[in-house]
């Protein structure tokens, strides 16, 4: 509510890059545990919550236009409008396919490139860096060009990088020898074959569309819902939740029933294409009644 709503995707792309700290944590922690122990990680992650603490206690203010009390009802309003459904839905791929990759990402670089553990961790914080990177560019993208026309480019190029990882062939298996440390079960950064690192690049790119998305997602949300953004921000965040849990659970299901992973990224490239369908049949009512008085770009 701070902001005027041509300037709504790049500030919410801002606050959604704080996925950064996911980052952040799978890079330190482990380095934090195996010099001082886990009991002492709590303590160092204390640190830097006190510091935002205290500057959001100087600093912090509510925004200047009043606020409404916000019960159940309002929530049920907001559930009976196909609109919040619809937006429900596009998050659920862009931030859903984000999240979805963060948790599947292991398990399947090391079952199907044979990588180790900390390989893996550090292709994941690769692919998860983009997507947070990029998400207030979505946001600014979607500021300039109008969300609705920058979401269905990217939701094309989400599509295409699931196709491209979706017909990727399985990496060979090391044998005896080719591993740098021979207590590390995989291969290493070092010895990884060339098709894992053409799969790194196919999620970085799906990855930096996914962040773009949520961005472009969210410079939509508060010109359609300005007066309910509280509320749409937890619905639409809950969605968004659910589609990660949906992803994941999509790949280790491949997996488990067909030793592959195909399938599963087949699934997540279709339903980026059934998100731009359902652009393509909001779109023009959308730009033609609140988006014509929205004073930004749709």
């Amino acid at each position: 509510r701070w902001y005027p709503p041509r300037y709504q995707g790049v500030v919410l792309g801002i606050a959604g890059a704080g996925n950064m700290g996911v980052v952040l944590d799978s890079m330190i922690v482990p380095w934090l545990a195996e010099s001082f122990g886990w009991p002492s990680v709590f303590g160092f992650l204390l640190i830097p919550l006190l510091i935002v603490f205290v500057i959001y206690t100087l600093l912090a203010k509510d925004a200047p236009e009043a606020r409404k009390p916000v019960s159940l009802a309002n929530y049920a309003a907001l559930l009976r409008d196909k609109d919040s459904w619809w937006f429900m839905f596009f998050y659920s791929i862009t931030f859903g396919g984000f999240v979805g990759l963060g948790n599947a990402l292991p398990l399947y670089f090391t079952h199907w490139y044979h990588v180790s553990g900390i390989a893996a961790g550090m292709m994941v914080a690769i692919v998860v860096m983009a997507g947070s990177m990029f998400r207030p560019i979505g946001g600014h993208v979607a500021d300039r060009i109008g969300g609705i026309r920058s979401l269905s480019i990217l939701f094309v190029l989400v599509s295409l990088s699931y196709l491209t990882v979706a017909l990727l062939p399985e990496g060979p298996a090391p044998l005896a020898g080719q591993i740098a440390d021979a207590k590390v079960a995989g291969w290493g950064l070092a010895e990884l074959p060339g098709i894992a690192w053409l799969a790194t690049l196919a999620f970085f790119i799906g990855a930096i569309a996914l962040g773009m998305g949520n961005g472009a997602v969210f410079q939509l949300v508060p010109l359609r819902f300005r007066g309910e953004i509280g509320v749409m921000t937890g619905l639409v965040g809950a969605a968004g939740g659910i589609g990660g849990f949906f992803l994941a659970k999509t790949l280790g299901i491949s997996w488990a029933t067909s030793h592959g992973f195909m399938n599963g990224f087949l699934i997540f490239a279709f339903l980026p294409l059934l998100g731009l369908v359902g652009l393509t049949l909001v779109k023009r009512r959308w730009r033609t009644t609140w988006g014509a008085v929205s004073g930004a770009r749709v």
